[in-house]
């Protein structure tokens, strides 16, 4: 798995991009200006940005964007990155503080012990 790592005002374009597959630059500039208020040359600068870390790739006529690494990477890479800072890598302690301060509803505790289960099952 790729380590790109997107700061905020780069993952509002990626959000762009993968609810719409793929988008031209004028139109996600346009969108992000009138839900952010970025001017046009922020957005280029914040799509290029994004194509040079790979997350994006550029397609011609029309600079055309579509995205090269899925949401769900991106989610991977910065939970493991925030558990490392935060929880020095550390996935137990990251559930048990976690968790241990959550007002679980039945259901949810159902569902985290399936989970559970099937990872303990994979280790027999």
């Amino acid at each position: 798995m790729s380590t790109i790592r997107l700061h905020e005002g780069e993952l509002n374009v990626m959000e762009l991009l993968w609810s719409n597959h793929s988008l031209p630059a004028k139109d996600i500039a346009k969108i992000i200006k009138d839900y952010i208020g970025w001017e046009k040359n922020t957005t280029y600068t914040v799509i290029k940005r994004l194509i040079d870390k790979g997350a994006v790739k550029r397609e011609d006529p029309g600079f055309i964007c579509k995205a090269s690494i899925s949401k769900k990477e991106v989610q991977q890479i910065e939970t493991d990155a925030l558990i490392e800072k935060v929880f020095g890598g550390s996935l137990e302690s990251f559930f048990l503080d976690y968790l241990v301060n959550q007002n679980l509803t039945a259901e949810e505790t159902r569902i985290l012990r399936r989970i559970l289960d099937t990872q303990y099952k994979k280790l027999l």
